[in-house]
């Protein structure tokens, strides 16, 4: 907003504050002009703010005076806001950091606390990325998943690995129905099929002996 009441050569009247005082007896067409141009600046910079403001804040600034009483109120209240703002996402962090999934919870429930609480985050302004939620999941699920994991560390680069593939994996395993696309087996996801990761090693050694040859 700065940068735009300066832009618009109005920033001297909200910073300044200056007073508009009345013409002299017989004023010159110049003292005329210059009266006139920092009276108009003053009120269009009224304007201005009145004019970017809600209007729930309009009511609150509308008695005030001058451009500069308008900008101080908006700087302290904005400020303020940003204040609360960081202590909402320093709480919203603190929550996240301390969940960890319960026995009875479903893999579900727990992602959708922790993408709620992202996406508060989120909505506030500030970042709380996928990947990091991705290695919260990987830490903090009971050890009835490690075997799922740990297949995933050998067919995975967990560093790459996305939420959705990180999730796909771990809800197939309490989905007993859940049908691997690679080799057609029961209780698990393509993305930690071993037998897709077992022929690759079969390939890759196949690949390493005809290079020697």
């Amino acid at each position: 907003m700065e940068t735009y009441l300066d832009a618009m050569d109005l920033w001297e009247a909200v910073e300044e504050d200056y007073e508009v005082l009345p013409l002299q007896d017989n004023p010159t067409m110049a003292q005329i002009k210059n009266h006139k141009d920092r009276k108009t600046r003053k009120s269009k910079a009224k304007a201005c703010l009145f004019a970017a403001v809600s209007s729930t804040i309009f009511t609150r600034v509308m008695s005030l005076k001058s451009a500069k009483a308008i900008w101080d109120y908006l700087k302290t209240e904005y400020e303020g806001n940003e204040r609360i703002k960081g202590m909402q996402v320093l709480n919203l962090i603190r929550d996240f950091e301390l969940q960890k999934m319960k026995e009875s919870k479903t893999i579900k429930e727990y992602s959708d606390k922790l993408l709620s609480i992202a996406n508060k985050v989120r909505l506030l302004g500030s970042d709380l990325h996928d990947s990091r939620i991705v290695e919260k999941i990987l830490v903090t699920v009971p050890e009835k998943f490690e075997a799922t994991i740990m297949t995933l560390e050998n067919t995975k680069d967990l560093s790459k690995i996305t939420l959705a593939e990180l999730l796909n994996a771990l809800q197939a395993q309490e989905r007993p129905d859940a049908k691997c696309s690679k080799c057609n087996q029961l209780g698990h996801e393509a993305v930690i099929c071993k037998g897709k990761a077992q022929q690759q090693e079969v390939e890759a050694q196949i690949v390493d002996q005809e290079v020697e040859d």
